[in-house]
């Protein structure tokens, strides 16, 4: 692809990045919430609560990684969670997905972290990206979730 620039997003940045994110969380069946994505992303960024890179060809946004900062004990180092990545449907088999992978690797080199860490659908197209460029997939961790509904259950049910 050529003229893409990747840049660090801002406050600034928000009206032409929620589209993007809006279409993302679309991806994954969620109903379009354009100014409830624009809130979060505000809110997000201006409280440093996370990075997101831009994707931008010839002005026009195409792209974008969003990464949240987390710790690791073990290490005692800084580790960034590669939480959304997501490229336009016009934009996509262009290169713009690795650029951004590129960009996500070298802000982890800059801050010192441990590294970048993800997970993803086991049906995730972008799954083949990442083997490609050399992410591994971790066989000795298993991953367990609690939502907030098991914590409801357990309030109503555990104080007995």
């Amino acid at each position: 692809m050529t003229h893409l620039t990747i840049v660090q997003a801002s406050v600034g940045h928000i009206e032409i990045v929620a589209p993007l994110f809006d279409a993302y969380r679309q991806f994954y069946s969620q109903p379009p919430q354009l100014d409830e994505a624009r809130a979060f992303l505000k809110a997000r960024l201006s409280g440093s609560e996370s990075v997101v890179f831009l994707a931008l060809s010839k002005g026009v946004s195409v792209g974008f990684t969003q990464l949240y900062p987390s710790f690791s004990s073990i290490s005692m180092r800084r580790l960034w969670i590669l939480n959304d990545l997501f490229v336009a449907l016009t934009a996509r088999k262009q290169g713009i997905g690795e650029a951004l992978l590129a960009r996500a690797r070298q802000f982890a080199v800059e801050t010192n972290a441990q590294g970048l860490i993800l997970e993803t659908g086991a049906d995730n197209p972008a799954r083949k990206l990442y083997e490609r460029l050399g992410w591994k997939r971790d066989a000795t961790l298993h991953y367990f979730q609690s939502a907030k509904d098991d914590y409801d259950t357990c309030i109503e049910e555990c104080d007995d």
